[in-house]
């Protein structure tokens, strides 16, 4: 009986699971209010920060040419007031661009993708699971999607701006030295392009909410048609069941077999014909490379005794000033043991510390550790606080998985018995640590790495402290 009921019971819940997985895979949304809200947060982050980039490094930019040509006019005065005219009234046209309307160029997936679900969404009313849902202001959301791609518009205006305003100045300026300060002019340009494209990465990494609701979106017959004729890639390109009708933009465009067909018709097998028009050609072509090398020496011209490539400037990129504050941040964990001394038991130090990248080779951080007391031996084991510290580091990549590591700490090494005893400085130890750092990869995030440090301030310390230490550990990004 107990056997049966348990039988009956299982099949019970199987069937329940059944029905609850069916109906998460209806075509109705069940969160479509959150999905909404995190498409709307995350165009107005980007565009708030897309925008605060752009008009930051515009300014950078602008400061670095006057400096420039503050330069330039201790050497020709005439010159410098010149260009700076000519700068100023260049930005005010900018100026005004900007404040028109900026229509993105480039085609992004992710974002073409989020805008035709909100459209979809918002004729399709059956999709959605309740009334509220059916209220919710697709509009505005839209709005902010667009704003979002208007903002991407302005970023895209202004790199073509400063990639501009630095050909002009190279020829305005070629043979003079001001390499030193064209270098800085590459820098604003290079940073700012890299971050808007962090910016544009970010799209991809969608919540869960996304990740879900598309999901479920992409299963139906109607979104994937209306994806198909109303996507932006749809007006740029004709995608499979749309109609012959709806490629308007790719009517008037001529075949490689149009082109000779038509060659065939106006010159016959006339073979002298034939060869005239390779000649010409060829000639063409002859001057078109010309003209294409000469775009390249002046994006590639000298500028100063040594010369400056304008196209890739001569300095090697920091990806981290791209990154955000947090993302530039990591956690990391360490383990350092210590055998018994004199009256002094087995100690382990477990250090927790928190990191900041500089660069892609620098890092420094801070952090502290505790010293627990193991015992003295197997048949008197107890644990005991054995001591507190504070410590920073630095560190820098050598070569492959090696790294110079420095860093200075406080140290309380006497047994704590009550919290009061930390105050009293003179009790506090210094160490001076340098060695180095071996880094492995465990898994996407987390890193080990072992150190082999020398303290150098170890014989200053009463009673003297283990001079040669190691430590194993390991680090979240």
């Amino acid at each position: 009986m107990t056997a049966r009921f348990l039988y009956i019971l299982f099949t019970w819940v199987s069937l329940l699971l059944s029905i609850r997985e069916v109906l998460a895979q209806d075509s109705t949304l069940q969160s479509p209010i959150k999905y909404i809200v995190a498409v709307e947060k995350r165009a107005n982050d980007l565009t708030a920060s897309i925008d605060k980039k752009t008009n930051q490094y515009l300014n950078k930019f602008k400061k670095g040419e006057v400096r420039l040509l503050k330069k330039l006019a201790k050497k020709d005065s005439t010159k410098a007031a010149q260009l700076l005219a000519q700068s100023r009234a260049k930005y005010q046209q900018l100026e005004k661009a900007l404040k028109g309307e900026n229509h993105l160029q480039e085609y992004i997936p992710s974002l073409d993708t989020l805008t035709t679900s909100l459209k979809f969404l918002s004729q399709h009313k059956a999709f959605l699971a309740t009334v509220r849902d059916e209220q919710t202001n697709f509009g505005q959301t839209l709005g902010k999607v667009e704003g979002l791609k208007s903002s991407l518009g302005k970023a895209e205006a202004v790199h073509q701006f400063l990639q501009e305003q630095k050909a002009h100045l190279a020829t305005q300026l070629k043979g003079l030295p001001l390499a030193k300060q064209f270098k800085r002019l590459h820098k604003h340009a290079y940073y700012y392009k890299a971050q808007v494209d962090e910016y544009k990465a970010l799209l991809k990494d969608k919540s869960k909410w996304e990740k879900k609701a598309l999901e479920l979106l992409s299963k139906t017959k109607a979104f994937q048609s209306f994806m198909r004729k109303n996507s932006q890639l749809a007006s740029l390109f004709r995608l499979p069941g749309i109609e012959e009708e709806s490629i308007a933009s790719l009517e008037g465009l001529q075949t490689r077999a149009q082109v000779n067909h038509l060659l065939q018709e106006r010159f016959g097998g006339d073979p002298s014909a034939i060869a005239q028009l390779k000649e010409n050609v060829q000639a063409a072509q002859g001057q078109l490379n010309t003209l294409k090398a000469k775009a390249e020496s002046l994006k590639t011209g000298s500028v100063g005794n040594g010369g400056t490539d304008l196209a890739q400037p001569h300095f090697k990129p920091n990806s981290q000033k791209t990154k955000s504050f947090f993302k530039r941040l990591e956690v990391g964990t360490n383990l350092q043991s210590q055998k018994a001394r004199y009256l002094f038991p087995v100690t382990a130090d477990l250090g927790l510390s928190l990191g900041y990248r500089l660069t892609d080779k620098s890092s420094v951080g801070v952090g502290g550790s505790y010293k627990v007391g193991i015992g003295t031996g197997w048949q008197h084991i107890q644990l005991t606080h054995e001591g507190v510290g504070l410590r920073s580091y630095a560190d820098y990549h050598l070569k492959g998985s090696l790294f110079l590591a420095g860093g200075y700490e406080r140290n309380y090494r006497s047994e704590i018995k009550a919290i009061e005893q930390l105050n009293r400085r003179s009790a506090w130890q210094a160490s001076g640590l340098v060695g180095l750092t071996k880094k492995y990869q465990v898994s996407k995030k987390l890193k080990g790495q072992m150190q082999l440090l020398w303290d150098f301030l170890s014989h200053r310390q009463v009673p003297r402290s283990q001079a040669v230490l190691f430590r194993i550990g390991y680090s979240i990004k």
